[in-house]
């Protein structure tokens, strides 16, 4: 999962974070990683918090200083990468004003992010339903946020489109991108280990933009090839 960043200084008056206060935000932060890499190994079900805590380097119940519950751990999981992922796109879209370019970067950001984190990838294809209704509901929400921000570029590129029908086509390419777990393990067999994700990422990138054309057809590309010196594509 996205490495959690460092914490925000104190807002004027607070009293700074201590020495404790750090390092208990880093543990929890590594319970974290942990969880998502087990879960997407073993699914929710297969992990326990002793496991959670043996892979963070504490004991079980070192664990239930952090999380009240192994669910509670999951929901952590899936709303901070929900959460970071959402503000993240954010600052993508909000980069530039065109949304030919928009599109691109949204669909260059969701191939990285996806090539680096392809436990969580997992986990939220996979343990939605394990979570408790509040956490779910708030999971939900930052992802339709996500989906919202593809959904806009789109629309400015085929203001004719239905917006339903162009969220169905953003969440296809959704699916075709986090398919990353199986591109990387075919991407190794065929190359070596330190081109395996470099062709990962062109193949999905690749495949993503050709999806999304059909969605702004018969209009102009927004992804056109890009031109040599004389002119040859």
């Amino acid at each position: 999962m996205p490495t959690p960043p460092e914490p925000a200084p104190a807002p004027p008056g607070a009293a700074p974070a201590t020495g404790r206060e750090r390092a208990k935000a880093r543990r929890r932060a590594e319970l974290l990683r942990a969880a998502a890499a087990l879960f997407a190994e073993r699914g929710f079900a297969g992990v326990s918090i002793d496991d959670v805590g043996a892979a963070a380097g504490v004991s079980g119940p070192a664990v239930y200083r952090h999380f009240p519950s192994k669910q509670a751990v999951l929901g952590a999981v899936l709303l901070e990468v929900s959460t970071d992922l959402l503000e993240r796109a954010r600052a993508v879209a909000a980069a530039t004003a065109d949304p030919a370019a928009r599109l691109a970067a949204l669909v260059a950001f969701q191939v990285d992010f996806a090539l680096e984190h392809p436990a969580v990838i997992v986990v939220q294809d996979r343990e939605l339903p394990h979570l408790a209704e509040e956490d779910r509901r708030a999971v939900r929400a930052l992802q339709r946020g996500y989906v919202s921000l593809w959904v806009d570029a789109l629309g400015e590129l085929a203001p004719g489109r239905n917006p339903a029908d162009l969220t169905l086509r953003a969440q296809a390419v959704f699916g075709l991108i986090n398919s990353t777990p199986h591109s990387l393990r075919a991407a190794r067999r065929l190359r070596a280990p330190q081109d395996a994700g470099s062709a990962a990422r062109a193949a999905l990138e690749e495949m993503a933009r050709a999806a999304l054309r059909t969605a702004l057809a018969p209009g102009p590309d927004p992804f056109p090839a890009p031109t040599v010196p004389g002119g040859t594509p």
